[in-house]
């Protein structure tokens, strides 16, 4: 892995950021905010930027590149698209890494430490840390909502899609033009009245009694 320093709060590296799906609305002093707590990391194909179980506290954006999730050794997924966040399980819900990290190819993240409140210039640290905290919250809510109009949008086209595959399967029988069936002939109105009304049933002859011999 190649690490750079902890980033400069300056116009180039602002404009950088704005370029992340999940940080392009914010305002530049909270850009500025997570520049000074931030590293760019380099990793190369195969290399581990997440380990099951540990404790660390580190949050990513995925610059470039491509990244595999594993979790006791089996993959559960990819990460390709620019801008992604990984890593905030950790940060939300304060346990260990549920899930490994590994480069695929050449990978570049942002790497935002989220212990360092202390590197905020401020006079007060108590709500220095609180500040930080609510700007990665707001990031997570910003993620989240972006994910979820995705996911809309992605079950909106699943569903015409299915519905369209449907409609190609399942075609309507039309009788006159089917040559086949069209071959047989077939009753008119009356002809199919008269035939699906019942015949009047015919009243039988009582029978004839039965004559007993009794046998003396």
């Amino acid at each position: 892995m190649i690490e750079s320093k902890y980033l400069k709060e300056n116009i180039e590296n602002i404009q950088r950021l704005m370029t992340i799906q999940a940080l392009k609305h914010f305002e530049t002093r909270n850009l500025g905010k997570l520049l000074r707590l931030s590293k760019i990391r380099q990793y190369e194909d195969g290399e581990q930027i997440i380990q099951e179980g540990d404790m660390d506290p580190w949050l990513y954006f995925l610059l470039s590149g491509k990244i595999r999730i594993s979790k006791s050794g089996e993959e559960i997924g990819t990460i390709t698209r620019k801008g992604e966040i990984f890593g905030e399980m950790r940060i939300i819900d304060d346990q260990s890494r549920s899930a490994s990290v590994h480069a695929v190819g050449q990978t570049v993240c942002l790497a935002v430490d989220t212990s360092a409140g202390n590197r905020l210039s401020t006079s007060d640290e108590k709500e220095a840390r609180l500040d930080f905290l609510l700007l990665l919250y707001r990031i997570f809510a910003e993620y989240i909502t972006a994910r979820l109009r995705l996911t809309n949008e992605e079950l909106v086209k699943a569903k015409r899609d299915a519905k369209r595959d449907n409609g190609d399967t399942v075609a309507a029988v039309n009788l006159d033009n089917d040559p086949l069936l069209s071959s047989f002939d077939t009753l008119d109105d009356g002809q199919q009245s008269a035939a699906s009304s019942p015949e009047p049933q015919k009243k039988s002859k009582p029978a004839a009694p039965k004559r007993y011999i009794e046998k003396l």
